[in-house]
């Protein structure tokens, strides 16, 4: 009898686990007109298209792409040109200010997405590399050398009356 109740107990508590790796559809909505791809990268064959507003199916996640499935075609995207939920009339443009600010989905979790060719083990496993910190702080530019570097290549400042200068940068 014990036995039946902590085997059961086992069961009950992994069932979570189970249902969270589990395939189960999310429903999503097109945010701009984009193709699919055959495999999670901006160089991936093309194999369909679609347009803002399409409803579509969100079946994984990797990185910063999704895998969707609209109509009878499944691909890949990125998560960018997907807003997570059905669609509405309301306010399209909520999607993606919250995509954009990383608390896209229902728990608002905060996460990162553009780490380009690494992955989560990587990044998990990443140790603190002192001299390619000092390496990659040797790349540092003055104002001034970056002034002389554009001048070289006769590249002129163009002023946008529509910013403003932020505290400490330059007018």
């Amino acid at each position: 009898m014990i036995k039946k109740i902590k085997r059961n107990l086992v069961i009950i508590c992994l069932l979570p686990l189970l249902y969270a790796n589990s395939s189960i559809a999310e429903p999503g909505t097109a945010l701009k007109n984009d193709n699919l791809r055959t495999e999670p990268y901006a160089d991936a064959k093309i194999t369909g298209k679609f347009n803002r507003g399409d409803s579509l199916e969100i079946l994984k996640k990797k990185g910063a792409w999704l895998q969707i499935k609209l109509n009878k075609n499944t691909g890949w995207v990125r998560a960018l040109s997907v807003k997570r939920g059905a669609a509405s009339a309301t306010n399209n443009t909520k999607g993606l200010q919250t995509l954009a600010s990383g608390r896209a989905g229902t728990g608002q979790v905060v996460s990162t997405t553009g780490v380009r060719g690494l992955s989560e083990q990587e990044l998990k496993a990443a140790k603190f590399n002192e001299s390619e910190i000092k390496l990659m702080e040797s790349y540092t530019l003055t104002p001034e050398q970056g002034r002389s570097f554009a001048a070289a290549g006769q590249l002129k400042t163009v002023k946008f009356s529509n910013l403003k200068a932020g505290k400490g940068d330059a007018k």
